[in-house]
């Protein structure tokens, strides 16, 4: 994590949204590659960063600010837009691979998310989008509208992010119907440690169970890999595989790991 002095209650929504304008934030990605086909590289996640005062701003640093503002959405639009601009020729060049976008449950349901990825010239590539909805917040009505709509629509993909091991929580989400459920790197994390005998087992368990496909966050040793893999795991991300890149740098790197 970087080390920055800057945290999210020192930072306004306001500074974020002017940040936008003024062409401080920019995009990196994350690979993330098919665990069960030979660490193929099946897409990315785009990330969102932040040039300030000639240091770059951690996530955690500012995101957590803007939650329920409506910076939100529009932090939200400028990043399908600028992942458009950078890999929209890539996305549509391959039909095998995905995007994953961070998309908050309270801009769920007011038409932007569609409006905003037909400006960007994306409805064309919908299947290839992967809509992460972290589990912090809860969408409301007319969210859980949008979110039933897009579920009968098979060309697109919803993805519940941060997911932990707390009890038959993780159970729950198994059973519900998004897409993919991807494991928060703090279960990731304990895979190798004293005892991850019970993770590795509960897992594989709720692997069984989900109807979903699995993304493991934070794979950095080739034993979480191999652990994650013989359970059946589908996909991960991490710093064994590389860290997040500038979009140039990924669009070599995917075709390095095709």
């Amino acid at each position: 994590m970087d080390n920055s002095a800057t945290t999210a209650s020192a930072v306004d929504p306001m500074d974020v949204r002017r940040a936008i304008f003024a062409g401080e934030l920019f995009l990196e990605y994350l690979p993330m590659v098919d665990l069960q086909a030979g660490d193929r590289c099946i897409g990315c996640e785009a990330l969102v960063r932040w040039r300030r005062a000639g240091a770059v701003v951690p996530p955690l640093a500012f995101i957590p600010a803007i939650e329920n503002t409506p910076v939100s959405g529009l932090l939200t639009y400028w990043v399908i837009d600028r992942m458009a601009s950078e890999l929209g020729d890539w996305l549509r060049a391959h039909e095998d691979v995905h995007v994953a976008i961070n998309v908050p449950p309270e801009i769920l349901g007011r038409g932007g998310l569609e409006y905003a990825a037909y400006k960007a010239n994306l409805l064309k590539v919908r299947s290839r989008l992967l809509l992460e909805i972290t589990e912090r917040g809860a969408p409301d009505h007319l969210g859980l509208q949008e979110l039933r709509a897009i579920a009968q629509d098979d060309e697109v993909l919803i993805a519940m992010d941060d997911i932990g091991i707390d009890g038959g929580s993780m159970l729950a989400f198994a059973r519900t119907p998004v897409d993919v459920l991807k494991l928060d790197r703090s279960v990731i994390a304990r895979i190798g440690s004293a005892g991850d005998g019970v993770t590795v087992e509960e897992l594989a368990s709720l692997v069984k169970v989900g109807r979903q496909r699995f993304v493991a966050e934070g794979v950095e040793h080739a034993g979480q890999a191999d652990a994650l893999r013989a359970i059946g795991v589908q996909w991960a991300q991490g710093w064994l595989y590389s860290p997040p890149l500038p979009a140039e740098a990924f669009i070599a790197w995917h075709a390095a790991h095709r």
